[in-house]
């Protein structure tokens, strides 16, 4: 573990302690109150949207992994504003860090969910694996990954003061499970670029229905959007690697510009595709 910058007395519990200086704290700095409301309210109305769509479209399975992805997200933004207030308050800390680490995860069950009812528009003969099968492999891996995330934040945010061993073990099932989630996306568009080059090949051969979904603008524009969101969570993955292999209070991690645009941004454009082209408007079948 990288120790900050700053050394402060081991009872810091508050800024307002000489003893205990901002830079003295894992981040550095005082998280940004206007980008962290800005970013709470945007993923809390997303979270009412996607309800909303839900509902109204029936998109069950859909609405629970975008929701609660949004809902997470809007919690972790939540504590982060508690560290605003205060930077040494833990119970901010461990809110924004495991809710921040882990939500991701459910957007990205999202994506994967579509797969499954794009092949069975298209065609299930130029799948090499019956469709339901890619939810199920998928969305088990995405668990996976969640549970080695979720726990790995878990253990490093309540980690005591000086229990080293326990920090850095919870890190490194952090950073494993972004890894493991970053391998899976890989995979996951290696499967759609073959299907997609398959589907390509026969087109000629589509039934009626699937060359009508294929010419369709509304499908297109759900295509594009959901390529716009595993990018976001891609990049955003990506991001966090680095950022916490450096270990705790690296340079990194103390950079906030970083962190808004890597981070926050990134998800909010994969929730913002995922929200303004619903599938209950843009692609029925799923």
């Amino acid at each position: 573990m990288t120790p900050p910058k700053v050394q402060p007395a081991e009872w810091c519990t508050s800024v307002l302690l000489p003893e205990c200086p901002v830079e003295g704290t894992v981040y550095g700095y005082y998280p940004s109150i206007g980008w962290n409301a800005f970013f709470a309210a945007a993923f809390g109305l997303a979270f009412i949207l996607q309800v909303g769509l839900g509902i109204r479209y029936k998109t069950w399975t859909y609405m629970i992994g975008v929701g609660l992805g949004c809902l997470g997200e809007t919690i972790g933004y939540i504590g982060r504003i508690m560290l605003h207030n205060n930077p040494y308050d833990d119970n901010g800390f461990t809110i924004q860090i495991v809710m921040l680490i882990f939500c991701p995860a459910f957007l990205a069950a999202g994506i994967y969910l579509t797969l499954k009812h794009v092949v069975i528009s298209f065609g299930e003969q130029w799948s090499f694996l019956r469709p339901a099968w890619y939810t199920y492999i998928f969305i088990a891996c995405d668990i996976t990954s969640l549970v080695l995330q979720s726990a790995g934040g878990a253990l490093a945010a309540t980690a005591e003061d000086g229990d080293t061993k326990t920090l850095d073990a919870g890190t490194d099932i952090m950073i494993g499970g972004i890894i493991f989630q970053v391998v899976v996306l890989a995979i996951f568009a290696l499967i759609v670029a073959e299907y997609a080059f398959r589907t390509y090949r026969h087109r000629s051969e589509l039934s009626p229905s699937a060359r009508s979904l294929w010419t369709s603008t509304k499908f297109r524009l759900f295509a594009g959007a959901v390529g716009v969101a595993y990018l976001g969570i891609l990049i955003r993955c990506i991001y966090r690697i680095p950022e916490l292999m450096g270990g705790w209070a690296n340079d990194l991690m103390r950079n906030e510009v970083d962190f808004i645009v890597l981070e926050g941004v990134m998800i909010l454009v994969t929730v913002i595709a995922q929200t303004a082209f619903h599938p209950g408007w843009f692609f029925p079948p799923l």
